[in-house]
């Protein structure tokens, strides 16, 4: 089973930065990789993804905030979020799916608060 941890998250004022990492303990070589978030009691939703080929998609919400990258050589998945606002605040999930694999990581907080 392939492992997948979060990192980077946390509270930020709005207006601010983050940059969050997610580290997999296998390949993620030709694996299809995203971003989600959820905030209590409301349906888990997509940010980013990227395949792996290299094409990403976003969310409407992120009207060009947000940059997911992967870094193959290193099984790492990113994603770094600009101009946060107070609606960005959420649990943000690290996602992959390959043939035979799917598998998400616990999570990380983001706050966006003032």
């Amino acid at each position: 089973q392939v492992q997948l941890v979060e990192s980077g998250g946390g509270l930020v004022q709005p207006g601010g930065s983050l940059r969050l990492s997610c580290v997999v303990s296998g390949s993620i070589v030709g694996a299809y990789v995203a971003w989600y978030r959820q905030v209590l009691d409301k349906q888990r939703e997509l940010v980013a993804s990227v395949t792996s080929a290299g094409f990403t998609w976003y969310g409407d919400f992120v009207k060009g905030r947000f940059a997911i990258s992967r870094d193959n050589a290193k099984n790492m998945v990113y994603l770094q979020m600009s101009s946060l606002e107070p609606e960005d605040t959420a649990v943000y999930y690290c996602y992959l799916a390959a043939t035979g694999i799917v598998s998400w990581g616990q999570g990380t907080q983001v706050t966006v608060s003032s």
